[in-house]
């Protein structure tokens, strides 16, 4: 799966928008004001940061070596970096979509949680 077409899936996500904090790369995608995913180019490769449980993280890290890496440039221990290499297949990449969404949306107060679409998109404009 390329990063335009991950960027497209991260974007179905409800209140999830594209921003451009650090430049114009790496798109970091977000919920309210969160982050949950970040695609960016290194060495010639698409690589996408992922928020992930912990225990989870580790996991993948092993079963995927050198492909699935701590996060590069942030937290290691919640954060993944994929590169975006053939190696994952598509449909993990969008489970772990998935999960980063839902870690990052289930943090938000609950007032962004309220279940319409348009709430946590609100909170980015307020």
């Amino acid at each position: 799966m390329d990063s335009k077409k991950l960027l497209a899936y991260c974007l179905t996500k409800p209140g999830a928008f594209e921003d451009y904090p650090f430049g114009p790369d790496p798109i970091v995608v977000k919920v309210a004001s969160k982050l949950f995913a970040l695609l960016s180019r290194q060495s010639g490769v698409d690589i996408l940061s992922l928020k992930c449980n912990p225990e989870y993280a580790q996991i993948l890290r092993s079963h995927y070596s050198g492909t699935i890496i701590p996060g590069y440039h942030l937290n290691k221990r919640h954060w993944n970096t994929i590169r975006l290499d053939g190696k994952v297949p598509e449909a993990e990449i969008q489970r772990l979509i998935d999960h980063s969404y839902d870690l990052v949306y289930n943090s938000l107060p609950k007032r962004l949680r309220s279940g319409e679409k348009g709430a946590a998109k609100e909170a980015q404009l307020g």
